[in-house]
């Protein structure tokens, strides 16, 4: 199974993927955990561009293709690996993500990054996408680190990419479910929990 979680920065995504890793490993299950961009060689360099290159500028369509690049390798080279050998995979971010930030917020032709992403992904999807809902001005507190690349273009920017991930969601198959990230940490993931169950049984 592929599982993976998304939504704005400050969220809890890194928070809450530990946990469900620690909640599957404790079920017995073998888990291997990614996140996009990242994980590979390729995937770190470009994440650093993306986010940190301040003095590299991108046009949309670039930023957008990095992002897509960097997730055909982690596909290939850790992804469809993982899931061959009987993991369950947990991946912080995915395709949506991209869809989301340089198409729904970002301006660019959404139809046109989903076809782009089925071809970088190789038709591979995630099975389960959660996405942690969360008002961008809360989310903002949270975060203790300075602000990246994508995190200074504004609160007006994440109110529309906060709107693209509850639009875009249904599109990404498999099963969905979104969770209020506005809460306790326990109790978001048992929120996740519950998504996940459900899934497997299904």
């Amino acid at each position: 199974m592929f599982i993976t979680l998304d939504g704005i920065d400050g969220g809890g995504k890194s928070t809450q993927l530990a946990m469900l890793s620690q909640w599957l490993e404790s079920q017995g299950f073998n888990v291997a955990n990614f996140r996009d961009p990242g994980t590979t060689p390729l995937g770190n360099a470009v994440r650093e561009i993306l986010l940190h290159r301040e003095d590299i500028p991108l046009a949309n369509t670039t930023e957008m293709l990095l992002y897509m690049a960097a997730r055909a390798q982690l596909v290939a080279e850790n992804i469809r690996p993982a899931i061959e050998q009987g993991n369950i995979v947990l991946c912080d971010r995915f395709l949506l993500a991209n869809v989301v930030y340089q198409g729904s917020a970002g301006g660019g032709d959404v139809e046109a990054l989903w076809q782009v992403g089925r071809i970088a992904t190789g038709g591979c999807m995630p099975d389960v996408t959660i996405v942690l809902d969360i008002d961008p001005a809360q989310a903002s507190q949270r975060i203790q680190r300075g602000q990246d690349r994508l995190e200074k273009r504004g609160i007006e920017y994440f109110h529309r990419v906060r709107q693209g991930f509850l639009d875009q969601l249904p599109r990404c198959g498999g099963v969905t479910g979104i969770v209020d990230a506005d809460r306790a940490v326990d109790v978001v993931h048992k929120d996740i929990v519950g998504i996940v169950a459900q899934a497997m049984q299904g």
